[in-house]
């Protein structure tokens, strides 16, 4: 069914048809992903964290992983200054956390629980993995910049990830 369904559209796109903002968003939310925090600091110490879910690994050797940030947002700059971002990955519990760091308040980092790792990034507690990066490589990607980054640093803890799937969270059955 599957395929029947991705032939359709694959034709009605080489009859010229454009995708809308809505069918696109619509099918990427057919995939589950799950829900990280990347944080940083600029080059005037400030903080910076934004809730993604464009992110994945990239290579075993060098361990690398990206993430996508929107252009536009507040704090693309100090990923771009710092040349260091952590990742952190969300346990199930933290969905206000999420929200949290999704809103477009000025301080996000004021009330709560994070550590300052050994290169001043702040690394936030109780989530299922922190990983310290370097920046290895930025490239454009249309309205997002992609930034490859080299762990240098990771912090397992036990639990369930936050997953977000077709607009909103959900609770994964283990």
């Amino acid at each position: 069914m599957q395929s029947v369904a991705i032939l359709i559209n694959h034709e009605l796109n080489l009859q010229g048809q454009m995708i809308t903002k809505e069918q696109f968003r619509a099918a990427l939310g057919s995939f589950a992903s799950g829900v990280t925090i990347v944080t940083t600091k600029d080059t005037n110490g400030h903080l910076h964290g934004l809730t993604v879910s464009a992110f994945c690994s990239v290579s075993m050797n060098p361990p690398l992983i990206l993430i996508c940030i929107l252009k536009v947002t507040g704090s693309h700059h100090a990923f771009e200054q710092s040349k260091m971002f952590v990742v952190n990955i969300l346990e199930e519990s933290q969905q206000q956390l999420s929200n949290h760091f999704a809103s477009h308040l000025d301080n996000k980092f004021t009330g709560q629980d994070y550590q300052l790792s050994e290169n001043g990034l702040p690394v936030l507690a109780d989530c299922l993995v922190n990983l310290e990066c370097s920046l290895k490589n930025s490239y454009d990607g249309g309205d997002h910049t992609i930034f490859v980054g080299e762990i240098e640093k990771v912090i397992l803890n036990e639990g369930n990830p936050l997953v977000y799937w077709k607009g909103g969270y959900r609770d994964l059955e283990v």
